[in-house]
């Protein structure tokens, strides 16, 4: 690979999803990747991954990454664990045109990484989220940003849940909706909620219960009110990310003037 990157061949055997016109195209992480101030970059991963480009991948990690990825009971999820940090190295390396071992993260006092090098105002800011084998990575400039995936459990929704980690008014805009829609109203709140929580990078320390999101499926997304502490919910953007019907995905963005570009990792 160029720019001193290991070389590793990504085999992603994903469909070609849609958001609306949205679509993730295929996009080489061999070259440099130019990021404009207003433009948010989402790609969309498989974790799964032949043994010999997870090996490839371990070796970029710094010690305290493979140490985490040791602490995995079983090998499945060790792996996805080396594959998503591997691609989160090889995607910044496009930005930074540095070699994917070489980037150094640091970690605020909720465990959010960022990066340790300095690029002025124009610092790059990301996230990722990952669920079964399935990963989203969201890279942007000069604006927070968060994102969440999450594939559709019945064991997770169900009103229990929805009572102790949503508003009064999600809960109530939840019990309009029939039975063929509730699962997906749950985790369009979930992931819209989480999406929020990733951005600000202060944990659980903002109670999902005291914002409200949009949920229904006439509605577009939106973060609808902030309580408490002082955030204004017009200054954030929301989007829904279509990856797959037993899946649902949001981005949440500060600010509103940006524009989306989905890729995936080509082989």
């Amino acid at each position: 690979m160029k720019m001193g990157q290991s070389e590793v061949t990504l085999k992603t055997e994903l469909p070609a999803v849609a958001d609306g016109h949205e679509l993730f195209i295929d996009r080489s992480l061999r070259e440099p990747i130019r990021l404009e101030d207003d433009e948010v970059h989402v790609w969309f991963a498989t974790l799964q991954s032949p043994s010999s480009v997870i090996l490839d991948l371990w070796r970029t990690l710094a010690p305290d990454e493979k140490q985490r990825a040791l602490k995995f009971h079983f090998q499945r999820e060790c792996d996805r664990f080396i594959v998503a940090r591997g691609l989160l190295r090889a995607i910044l390396g496009c930005y930074l045109v540095q070699a994917p071992e070489q980037i150094r993260f640091m970690y605020n006092e909720f465990g959010k990484p960022a990066l340790r090098t300095s690029l002025g105002d124009r610092s790059l800011e990301f996230n990722l989220s990952h669920a079964d084998s399935r990963a989203l990575f969201a890279v942007t400039r000069q604006r927070r940003v968060g994102i969440d995936i999450e594939r559709m459990r019945s064991d997770l929704a169900n009103e229990t849940v929805a009572k102790h980690f949503f508003s009064t008014r999600e809960q109530d805009d939840l019990s309009t909706l029939g039975p063929d829609e509730w699962q997906k109203g749950f985790f369009t709140c979930w992931t819209r909620k989480e999406a929020f929580v990733k951005a600000q990078g202060e944990g659980l320390s903002i109670p999902l219960s005291e914002f409200d999101v949009s949920l229904l499926p006439e509605e577009a997304a939106r973060l609808l009110k902030v309580r408490n502490d002082g955030t204004n919910a017009a200054n954030w953007s929301l989007h829904e990310l279509s990856v797959g019907s037993d899946y649902v995905a949001a981005l949440a963005v500060e600010g509103h003037d940006w524009q989306l570009h989905c890729w995936k990792p080509s082989s």
